[in-house]
């Protein structure tokens, strides 16, 4: 692999790097929307069960209806044949074919509200146990990020206050050397102050024939001169 094609794959490799850290930075923000927008699908749900639940009741309340209609017009065929009347009973008789045609119309109609209903129920079931699951989930990783956020300042303060004291006590050693040097310079010039004082004060002893003077190059020529 030459270097131009080393480099661009590094490159690619940076991008893809790039867009990972953006999606993890905003991977929260898009939890909490994909998990609104499935709770806002389920209230959907919720409201088309509570139709079907409706239609079922609606379907199941015309086929109570048609079975009462059935029976009495089954009465009325009947009194028809006693009074011999065939042509009034068959009448009738289509009649109640009709209203059975049309219960088995709405008894199927209810059976199939039924079972959606059923279904319907049981994927919001699972909608919502799913839903709960995520949002705790979401929660423990939110909490996790907030303690470790936490533990991240402490360590980066933690870290600071070891750079400030070392930088503190580098401080506190080279005023310890200046006041150590002041100190020296301090004692040297008493030392120089007391032996100059001392010699002072051995001139005055001299000049007033108290000290012993040292000889001078004319007392030594007088006594050789003397021998």
């Amino acid at each position: 692999m030459n270097i131009w094609a080393k480099m661009m794959t590094a490159l690619r490799g940076g991008i893809n790097e790039a867009g990972e850290a953006i999606v993890d930075t905003q991977a929260l923000r898009i939890l909490d929307q994909e998990v609104r927008e499935a709770t806002d699908e389920l209230e959907q749900s919720r409201d088309g069960l509570a139709a079907i639940l409706a239609r079922q009741k609606l379907a199941e309340e015309k086929a109570a209806s048609l079975k009462k209609q059935i029976g009495e017009y089954e009465g009325y065929a009947t009194q028809a044949l006693e009074k011999g009347d065939d042509a009034l009973a068959l009448e009738v008789a289509q009649k109640i074919a009709d209203l059975e045609n049309q219960l088995q119309t709405e008894n199927d109609a209810a059976a199939g509200f039924a079972d959606s209903a059923k279904d319907l129920r049981s994927a919001i079931k699972q909608a919502e146990s799913n839903i709960k699951r995520i949002k705790q989930q979401i929660d423990t990783v939110k909490a996790k990020e907030s303690v470790q956020k936490a533990q991240t300042a402490v360590a980066e303060r933690h870290s600071g206050s070891n750079s400030k004291m070392r930088t503190a006590m580098d401080s506190l050693e080279r005023i310890k050397e200046k006041q150590a040097l002041k100190d020296a310079q301090i004692k040297a010039a008493a030392e120089m102050s007391r032996e100059k004082g001392d010699d002072s004060l051995q001139t005055k002893l001299e000049e007033a024939g108290i000290a012993p003077t040292g000889k001078k190059a004319q007392e030594v020529l007088d006594r050789l001169k003397k021998k």
